[in-house]
């Protein structure tokens, strides 16, 4: 499965900001590793050749994902606060109707044929990462419209040749499904902030911005 490395500038063209507008973050001196979550049943099986990090077009659409577009953006660091170099971040999630592209989600939410759902891609030299994306939906966990909901969610694997992999999912402060959320229930509510992602105003494009560090222990 490959990767592209994206250089800070890169990352910022493509995401169609000026070359400052990542979110400048501190170095975390003792910093606590990010927790593990489930994987989950979705992870990509058929492979796709457009994994690029705007999730919001398929190469060789004229289409966009419904949905509202957000922006995702942060770093690779260890538990000392030094950025990770080639680090590789995937990430998948539902679309915006809470269904992922994949044979085994069957819940009766429409497909988007314009969402591209899966991105790879590779930190820079100073362990920053981002991507394009769209708000994702709550998906349900039963064929019925009244089925409970997962809050909405991104899924992160990322891994560097100097640590162990992870598996971990990434959420949106201020969800009200969190709660009574049936995999962050089993996370001490404690460690939530370092999965919660915080949202700001991109000044260029006035797209919300999430940041999402990611410590490997």
């Amino acid at each position: 499965m490959a990767s592209r490395t994206y250089t800070r500038r890169q990352v910022a063209q493509s995401l169609g900001l000026a070359t400052g507008a990542l979110i400048a973050s501190p170095s975390l001196a003792d910093a606590t590793a990010t927790p593990e979550q489930t994987e989950g049943p979705f992870y990509p099986v058929v492979d796709q050749a457009d994994k690029d990090i705007d999730l919001t077009i398929i190469d060789g659409h004229t289409e966009t994902a419904t949905g509202d577009p957000i922006l995702v953006r942060g770093r690779v660091l260890n538990t000392a606060g030094k950025p990770l170099t080639d680090a590789v971040v995937d990430v998948w999630q539902a679309n915006h109707h809470g269904r992922y592209s994949h044979p085994a989600d069957n819940n009766p939410a429409p497909l988007d044929e314009h969402f591209q759902g899966w991105g790879i891609m590779t930190t820079d030299e100073e362990g920053y990462y981002g991507f394009k994306t769209i708000m994702p939906g709550a998906y349900a966990l039963g064929r019925s419209a009244s089925s409970p909901r997962r809050c909405r969610h991104i899924h992160y694997k990322v891994s560097h040749p100097d640590f162990e992999n992870i598996t971990t999912q990434m959420y949106f402060e201020g969800d009200p499904l969190m709660e009574d959320d049936i995999v962050l229930k089993n996370l001490s509510k404690e460690l939530w902030p370092l999965l919660t992602a915080t949202a700001d105003v991109d000044e260029e494009t006035r797209l919300p911005v999430y940041r999402f560090d990611i410590v490997l222990g």
